[in-house]
């Protein structure tokens, strides 16, 4: 038949489109779709400039993010990791990481560390490995209204400074920034802690931001290594849990724990309602702390203690499922998210301090130009730092610590029965 030729070169050319539709555009390889699962919704808008450069890069991946809020991250997380199905690269956090690792849910992975802060490497290295490409850090500092210090006449010193019998600049400073309805200040004659009008300082049952630093800044220790047992009832952390609740209930130049015990606290809340002269945060604040305070905000390093300054760096890792269906895909995205064209889009749009190290400039320039001078951050994470206790049974351990801590702060448990009962209760949940 005349016509056979033709009919045979057309479905010969529907073929070869269809092999077109489905490859890479490179050979005829099926295209990957990998599944990158993160919390932050700000953060989102980011990573999908970020994707779009892996992908325009790597045309026979596709890149799907998907968010889940915190609390939902790590009950799907867990629920997908044990029936096998975890998306294949996702966010990992120091106090996570010890259940996952453990129990083989993460990829090891490849890379130089030395190029990275080396509070965060040590965050995700198991049995000698590193378990997560190093994505960013946050640091504790010291937000405080500059609006407040001017209409107290204060100055904030060059460098605050606390010791556990009250002596120091950061009591002497908040003194002088606390006030109640009657004009007193705290040690005045007539001054009445019923009715502080503004609080000097933020001193609160927020472990990451408060005691950990105080305990870390005299000397003590959390726990006495990586997946080790907690170690925090020794005299020198007792010691700095005694000067944080002193703040509130024998100073009194910070709220009552009524107001601002977790779970239900509003802590930032009255900071932002200028209500809070001095609040200790992780940077990673700013973004909801900034665009609502309605006064000038300033930064300033953590108050140093009898030990120098040490404060948590709190960073997270690119985690790589173990049993991702496309591991050489997976650990490819991972690995180029720790280079430097995706961590410094990240820094420049204001979202995180970069883990690897030279980056942190267009996060310092991109708050500049919001008024908000973030070198303090840098600076002290360029100091002595220390990352949150990492070691199985905290997730389990969490709830439990902060009840015996908010029955600390409200003066119901001394610092060493509380102190005692959440070592206790921590080694047990050790494996």
């Amino acid at each position: 038949m005349k016509n056979n030729p033709p009919i045979r070169c057309a479905l010969l050319t529907a073929a070869m489109l269809a092999l077109t539709a489905c490859g890479s555009g490179g050979g005829g390889q099926e295209k990957v779709t990998l599944t990158y699962r993160l919390w932050d919704d700000q953060q989102k808008a980011g990573y999908e400039k970020v994707m779009a450069a892996f992908e325009k890069a790597n045309p026979g991946i596709d890149v799907e993010i998907e968010l889940l809020p915190y609390d939902q991250y790590w009950t799907k997380l867990t629920a997908d990791a044990v029936a096998g199905t975890a998306p294949d690269v996702f966010w990992m956090t120091p106090t996570q990481f010890p259940e996952y690792v453990t129990k083989g849910v993460l990829a090891p992975v490849q890379v130089d560390t030395a190029k990275y802060h080396q509070t965060v490497v040590g965050s995700f290295t198991y049995e000698g490995k590193l378990y997560g490409v190093p994505k960013d850090w946050g640091t504790v500092g010291l937000l405080y209204n500059k609006d407040l210090f001017d209409k107290a006449g204060v100055e904030m010193p060059d460098k605050l400074t606390w010791n556990a019998d009250g002596t120091g600049t950061l009591l002497d400073t908040a003194r002088k920034l606390t006030v109640d309805e009657a004009g007193k200040h705290p040690g005045e004659a007539g001054f009445d802690p019923a009715k502080v009008k503004t609080y000097g300082f933020a001193s609160w049952n927020h472990y990451q931001t408060q005691w950990m630093n105080w305990v870390a800044s005299n000397g003590g220790k959390l726990v006495d290594k990586p997946f080790g047992k907690y170690t925090f009832d020794d005299p020198a952390s007792v010691q700095a849990l005694q000067f944080g609740v002193d703040l509130v209930n024998k100073h009194h130049v910070s709220p009552p724990a009524t107001r601002t015990n977790p779970p239900t606290g509003k802590v930032t809340d009255m900071f932002k309602a200028g209500e809070i002269a001095m609040f200790p945060a992780n940077n990673a604040l700013l973004p909801f702390v900034a665009p609502e305070s309605s006064f000038e905000l300033g930064v300033a390093p953590m108050p140093e203690g009898p030990a120098g300054r040490a404060v948590n760096l709190n960073g997270l890792a690119e985690a790589v499922s173990a049993k991702s269906e496309h591991p050489e895909q997976a650990m490819k995205l991972a690995t180029w998210l720790g280079t430097e064209e995706p961590q410094k889009t990240m820094a420049d749009g204001g979202y995180v301090f970069p883990a690897l190290n030279g980056l942190s400039q267009g996060y310092i320039d991109y708050w500049k130009a919001r008024k908000v001078d973030v070198t303090p951050f840098a600076e002290e994470a360029e100091g002595t730092t220390f990352p949150l206790p990492i070691t199985t049974g905290f997730t389990g351990f969490e709830t439990k610590l902060n009840q015996i801590f908010n029955e600390l702060y409200l003066g119901d448990l001394s610092p060493q029965e509380a102190a005692g009962q959440a070592v206790a209760e921590g080694n047990a949940t050790v494996k």
